[in-house]
């Protein structure tokens, strides 16, 4: 007898592997594969400008990266006891004076350009289809900032709004990287502050869009959201605020991927450099400073 489903993932021709660079870009999925990679010794950069919702954001995100146009002096705006910062980035990157928050930005976003050149996979999530829209010229913001709900309007994105966006820059994408592997996932994290009905409208508007997507173009799908929601469908399997995946979900959400995405040289690699990340989280601390001091360069 069965007493759970399996979801079914089509393997792609290629595999993550240890020598390539990866970019990551979207919702907090993307940080937790991300945080994974990273501790299993990938090459990884992860959210140049924070956590990024919506895919109109992760949009404007690599527009700005392809166009090599970084921040400018009045894009910045004061965001009370918040510091300094733009509607395109996370207030995790506000600072408080405006040149300290123009230095931020744009050290990661150099570093981030310079990344999607060369990069060989670019992992995106989006995480939902509801935006907000700055009531005063109608541009969608990246994160609210704790503003006044009165500065926003907010609507659902359509999945042909999604794809008039995605379709182009895809192909952009792969005219200045031909070599370039682009991975879609739609987050398991559900909104629920935009209620449980308007949450699964919004997943499914971003699953939709996804599959057009990856119809018309070299993309692939990790269906994360899915393993979540059917293979896991058990609240031990989420957080304290039943909305996020736990960190046991995580973990098999990780094995899923490394099945799909990694050749066995790779597995044998991560299980290594996961061993040597443990070690050393358990070395003394003292030990860890004194290794650092040492290898310091001047």
């Amino acid at each position: 007898m069965r007493f759970r489903t399996e979801v079914d993932i089509q393997k792609p021709e290629w595999c993550v592997e240890h020598s390539q660079k990866l970019l990551l870009l979207g919702s907090c999925f993307a940080d937790n594969i991300g945080e994974r990679l990273a501790q299993a010794g990938f090459q990884t950069s992860v959210n140049p400008f924070g956590t990024l919702y919506n895919p109109a954001s992760v949009a404007d995100a690599l527009t700005r990266l392809l166009d090599e146009r970084p921040f400018q002096s009045d894009e910045l705006q004061p965001f009370g006891a918040e510091g300094w910062g733009t509607f395109s980035s996370h207030s995790l990157l506000s600072r408080q004076t405006k040149e300290e928050a123009l230095s931020v930005l744009n050290e990661r976003f150099w570093q981030a350009s310079s990344r999607l050149r060369e990069a060989d996979v670019l992992f995106v999530t989006f995480g939902t289809a509801w935006v907000y829209r700055l009531a005063e010229n109608g541009a969608i913001v990246a994160n609210c900032h704790h503003e006044p709900a009165s500065r926003f309007i907010r609507e659902r994105l359509s999945v042909d709004e999604i794809v008039a966006l995605w379709h182009p820059l895809l192909k952009r994408l792969h005219a200045i990287n031909p070599d370039l592997h682009v991975l879609f996932t739609v987050s398991p994290i559900r909104h629920f502050r935009d209620g449980a009905h308007a949450n699964q409208l919004s997943k499914a508007t971003l699953l939709l869009a996804v599959e057009q997507l990856i119809k018309t173009s070299q993309a692939v799908y990790f269906p994360a959201y899915e393993i979540v929601l059917d293979e896991l469908r058990d609240y031990r399997f989420f957080a304290d605020d039943m909305a996020h995946p736990s960190s046991m979900a995580i973990e098999y959400l990780w094995e899923r991927f490394a099945d799909t995405f990694f050749s066995t040289q790779t597995r044998e690699e991560t299980v290594r450099a996961e061993k040597r990340a443990k070690a050393q989280a358990h070395r003394p601390l003292q030990d860890r400073i004194n290794n650092q001091n040492n290898n310091i360069n001047f």
